[in-house]
């Protein structure tokens, strides 16, 4: 699946993984918490998501009620692709030194990193 959402789409998705399904307005009220944003702003951007294929429609209700497509793992997985591609030029390690380098990683946060590494290094 090759869905590469936008910055305002991954909120909207943030706010629907996190309920399950939901209305526009539930989204709207959930974004209005932290940004200022219209509520046909938030419809336009949910129709635009349901044509890309990142939520479904459920137009069964006299309410619509929008379901995340994509997976928060596969948003994750195309947001990093594009950015060591682009940001990193291709290079995995200059992610990894930079991400540690500027944000603390608690010890259980370093010690599920070196475990990883053991299990990558063994080809698990």
């Amino acid at each position: 699946m090759d869905l590469k959402p936008t910055e305002s789409e991954l909120e909207i998705l943030q706010v629907i993984w996190k309920k399950g399904q939901c209305s526009v307005r539930d989204v709207h009220e959930e974004l209005a918490k932290s940004k200022d944003s219209g509520y046909t702003t938030t419809l336009k951007l949910m129709q635009i998501m349901h044509e890309k294929g990142l939520v479904e429609r459920d137009t069964n209700a006299k309410t619509h009620l929008y379901k995340a497509l994509i997976t928060r793992g596969q948003a994750q997985q195309g947001a990093l692709d594009k950015i060591i591609s682009t940001v990193f030029k291709g290079s995995t390690s200059d992610l990894v030194i930079q991400a540690l380098g500027q944000h603390r990683a608690s010890k259980d946060e370093i010690d599920a990193i070196k475990d990883y590494l053991k299990q990558f290094e063994s080809g698990e």
